[in-house]
This record gives C-alpha cells, structure tokens and sequence, in this order.
C-alpha cells in the first residue's frame, strides 16, 4: 500500500519531465519539415524569378497540412515582381536595392511551446509562439 501511495505521488512529477521532451520533439520536427517546404519554395521562385501564385499557394497548402493549420493563420511576405539575373557591374539599382535578389519572409503559429504549462503558473495565451524563416535567394531567370 505503501509503494502505490509513492507511486501515485511520483508518477505525475515524473510525467512533468517526459512531456516537455516529447512536445520539443514534435515541434522541433514540425520546424524542420517547415524549413524543408520554405526552401522548395524558395528554389521555385528563384527559377520563376519571383513567388508566383501558385507557389505561395502550395506553399501555403503544404505548410497549413504540415501544421494542421488553416491557411489563413500562415505570414508570407515575398517577392512578387520578377527578379532577373545579375550581368556583371549591373548589382543595384537607383534606389540602392540590389538587384536579382528575391526576398521571402514566412511565418507559422506555434500552438503549444512548453508542456504541462497550468502546472508552472504559464497561462494559455503565453504558451503559444511563432517561428519565422525569412532569406534572400538569387534569381536564375535570365532576362
């Protein structure tokens, strides 16, 4: 009787140490299939020049299946007007942008950052982040 009294004192503190480590897992995996799926992306646009349509769009959709998300909830900041490859001495332009690059900016709703959250005093509301990946990337499209 004595050891199930222990165990029934121990087992949720016990509990309180494996569920961070599994949601840091989840999470670090999600981020790593999100960065894989921004940098497809990415190598899409720098051959169309730009983020076309239907690359933000399947972006979007493969990000929102990844996340279990809406679409809707997912930032995306990028270039849409076509970048064309830089000729030599031809690297910025008169407002001192420099040419032929294509900028991106995603960002994905983390739900859940920390496990067991009610039991250390984190409201619901903190517990919740986003993680961003935002980069350049030169364009291969020749003009």
């Amino acid at each position: 009787m004595k050891q199930l009294i222990v165990l029934s004192a121990v087992l949720p503190l016990m509990l309180v140490f494996l569920l961070p480590f599994t949601l840091d897992q989840r999470n670090a995996y999600n981020i790593s299939q999100f960065q894989e799926i921004v940098y497809t992306a990415r190598e899409e646009a720098r051959q169309e020049g730009c983020f076309t349509r239907e690359i933000e769009s399947r972006l979007k959709r493969r990000v929102a299946e990844a996340f279990r998300i809406s679409e809707e909830e997912i930032e995306l900041e990028a270039t849409r007007t076509v970048q064309y490859r830089v000729q030599s001495g031809e690297g910025f332009d008169p407002n001192g942008r420099q040419r032929g690059m294509i900028h991106y900016k995603v960002t994905v709703p983390i739900q859940r950052l920390m496990a067991g959250h009610r039991l250390f005093g984190i409201k619901e509301s903190d517990n919740k982040g986003k993680y961003t990946v935002e980069g350049y990337a030169a364009s291969e499209r020749l003009p």
